[in-house]
């Protein structure tokens, strides 16, 4: 994941169920000036927000896309306490703006040692 264009705030939330850190986040500013690169590996939960207009967003994925697989929590879930910074509404996606709890979700994937 990088910025192609302007800057974001990148979040990745551990479900990994079993995890010492199930349910805690990490996130950090990407731009295009400071040229970050975050891995997010299977088993965590990843959402950004844009914080400048036309913020262009460059990923790759571990796998073909495949939709029928993406789950999604609830952006502002007071479980996991995520400090978007926001200054306004966000503007959610659909499937974001219907996505459950922390505490409904079944997480798929399992914490290994």
């Amino acid at each position: 994941m990088r910025c192609g264009r302007g800057a974001l705030f990148d979040v990745a939330v551990d479900i990994r169920r079993g995890s010492p850190t199930y349910g805690k986040w990490v996130g950090a500013e990407l731009s295009f000036d400071n040229g970050r690169q975050p891995l997010v590996p299977a088993g965590f939960a990843h959402g950004f927000v844009t914080r400048t207009p036309d913020t262009e967003i460059i990923y790759k994925c571990s796998d073909t896309y495949a939709p029928e697989t993406e789950g999604a929590l609830r952006w502002d879930d007071p479980d996991i306490g995520i400090d978007w910074g926001l200054t306004g509404a966000p503007v959610l996606s659909a499937k974001d703006a219907v996505a459950p709890l922390f505490a409904e979700f079944d997480s798929p994937f399992i914490f290994k040692d």
